[in-house]
């Protein structure tokens, strides 16, 4: 279940707000996957060029079902930018598509690009790499992360659309 929005609205709508929670990402990431545009409540993984836990995230159920109908949740993996390891390739992408994510925004990198655009789930992140990470078992899960410079909070509502992301510490639409 998903409401129509358009970033460029909920931003003039909240444009006036200094409280904090409404906020908007950097125009740094670009489309990986099949939808273009998402929103969800936020789940949230902090790991540094290992993936163990985006891959436990992905493999487990990505909706929560609420009174107005089952809701796809958004994974935001704070991956400190790194740009030297994918955190997410096709096998997690189709993962988390088939397991029902509304998407998954990562600030670092993905692999497996063409089998990521044919998977209909929202993915973001900075650029593609085609080196995959290292499997410590290191990491952090529903934790607040820092998404370039803008704190995202396990629970927050995140929307993307072709203009843009935001982050609310409340559902907008």
């Amino acid at each position: 279940m998903s409401h129509p929005f358009a970033t460029c609205d909920l931003c003039d709508a909240h444009k006036a707000d200094s409280s904090g929670e409404f906020r908007v990402l950097p125009p740094v990431f670009r489309d990986f996957g099949q939808l273009t545009r998402f929103s969800g409540p936020v789940q949230t993984v902090k790991c540094f060029e290992d993936n163990t836990l985006v891959k436990a995230a992905v493999d487990a159920p990505g909706w929560v079902d609420t009174p107005q109908g089952r809701v796809g949740k958004v994974l935001v993996v704070d991956g400190g930018a790194s740009l030297r390891r994918a955190l997410l390739g096709g096998n997690l992408g189709a993962a988390a598509a088939r397991n029902g994510w509304a998407g998954v925004v990562i600030d670092g990198c993905v692999r497996d690009t063409a089998e990521l655009a044919a998977q209909a789930v929202g993915i973001r992140a900075l650029a593609p790499m085609p080196w995959p990470t290292e499997k410590r078992n290191e990491g952090q899960s529903n934790v607040a992360v820092q998404i370039q410079g803008v704190w995202v909070r396990p629970g927050d509502w995140l929307y993307a659309d072709e203009d843009g992301i935001v982050v609310s510490s409340k559902p907008l639409v």
